[in-house]
């Protein structure tokens, strides 16, 4: 049996307030080519297909079309929830969609209830763990006083097993995989994700698995391999710029009669690239060296000595896809920082310089205002007693 292991679509997520459904939709064709061209059997999502709990009409028609062509490739799909979408939503029809294919996997109750396919050498049991938070899920899982997701985990593992062990015949279990929403001790971490410690350790470890063929893992955003069958695909498009070096791709997962036989990472294609740029507005517009981050997602960092006017407008005239900007104070240049400007003047010359360049040159009246309240000042701090204020009017 061929699996393909794909996570963390995030189906209605923006980049920096830019729609990203269209390279979405673009991702979800390239891994239904991917399902033709590998012969791939089955499918599998661990998690955050949609980035919220209530995903847009326009989320749902992408998800839903990506589905489709996935399933008319010739591959089944299993897919859990994670902590972006709603375990309810997403599992709306789940009995009526497995007839057709596609099997949400999203009740804590039916954890150790697989969806059992069948190739040449037998049965494979997939199990779904949805994501599991602690506070929601302790007393469903019968372990009231949990608090880390460790030992959540451990409670839905024990019932994975269980559920194995009994369906062995003549002491040979099934072959199993694993579907998880989860951060592993050893794994990194992208940026982009959402924490999923709340009020406990959000860490488990990989060792929390044993016991099963394949772990398929979702959660965090770069393709990592924590041991031989324990895994994570990673997201299929990159969402921050810390992803930006990151090779998008998925596993492809061959099962024998003995269990997992041979994995390999397929490469996604690039559907937009990721530039972090640095320079003056000047270079950044003229420069040949930033012609290959035209059709990219930008983020520049200006390094004008003075913060440019509506930079961004401009900058879009030959970035059209620039999505972030900010303006370096550039280091080294005395008159733009404080302690170097005021650095042997008196207190009555800083505060003159304020005055002057807040509202213009203070009257001589002013001045000697200013003069009384800052001796008021010095002798407060002195002696500890406030002046009064007749003595500074």
């Amino acid at each position: 049996m061929r699996i393909l292991h794909t996570s963390d679509w995030h189906i209605g997520r923006t980049f920096h307030g830019v729609d990203l459904l269209a390279d979405q939709a673009s991702a979800l064709e390239a891994i239904a080519a991917l399902v033709a061209e590998n012969e791939v059997d089955v499918v599998v999502v661990p998690g955050d297909v949609y980035d919220r709990a209530i995903p847009s009409a326009d989320a749902v028609t992408v998800c839903n079309n990506g589905f489709e062509a996935i399933r008319a490739a010739g591959a089944v799909i299993i897919a859990t929830s994670g902590n972006h979408d709603s375990p309810a939503r997403l599992g709306a029809g789940s009995a009526f969609s497995a007839a057709g294919g596609l099997h949400l996997m999203t009740r804590v109750s039916e954890v150790d209830r697989p969806v059992l396919l069948g190739d040449e050498h037998g049965e494979v049991a997939f199990y779904g763990l949805p994501y599991l938070e602690p506070e929601t899920t302790r007393a469903e899982l019968g372990v009231p006083t949990a608090r880390s997701h460790a030992e959540i985990l451990d409670a839905a593992m024990a019932r994975v097993r269980a559920d194995l062990g009994a369906r062995a015949v003549d002491g040979t279990r099934p072959r199993a995989v694993l579907l998880a929403h989860a951060f592993v001790v050893g794994a990194e971490a992208t940026g982009s994700e959402r924490s999923i410690s709340v009020g406990g350790v959000e860490t488990v470890s990989a060792s929390a698995f044993d016991g099963v063929d394949y772990v398929a893992l979702g959660h965090l955003h770069s393709p990592q391999t924590l041991t031989d069958r324990v895994r994570y695909s990673g997201s299929p498009l990159p969402y921050s710029f810390g992803e930006r070096t990151h090779r998008k791709a998925v596993w492809i997962a061959d099962l024998d009669a003995a269990g997992l036989a041979e994995v390999r990472c397929v490469d996604l294609p690039v559907v937009r690239g990721l530039s972090q740029l640095t320079g003056t507005v000047d270079e950044l517009l003229e420069d040949e060296r930033f012609t290959a981050d035209e059709g990219n997602y930008v983020s520049a960092i200006l390094t004008d000595p003075v913060r440019p006017q509506d930079a961004m407008r401009t900058l879009q005239t030959r970035f059209p896809h620039m999505v972030h900007l900010e303006w370096q104070r550039p280091e080294g240049s005395a008159d733009l920082h404080y302690g170097e400007r005021v650095r042997g003047r008196s207190d009555l010359q800083i505060a003159t310089s304020f005055l002057t360049d807040m509202r213009g040159e203070p009257t001589a009246s002013e001045l000697r205002l200013v003069e009384r309240a800052l001796s008021a000042a010095v002798r407060e701090n002195e002696l500890g007693e406030p002046a009064a204020l007749e003595e500074i009017a």
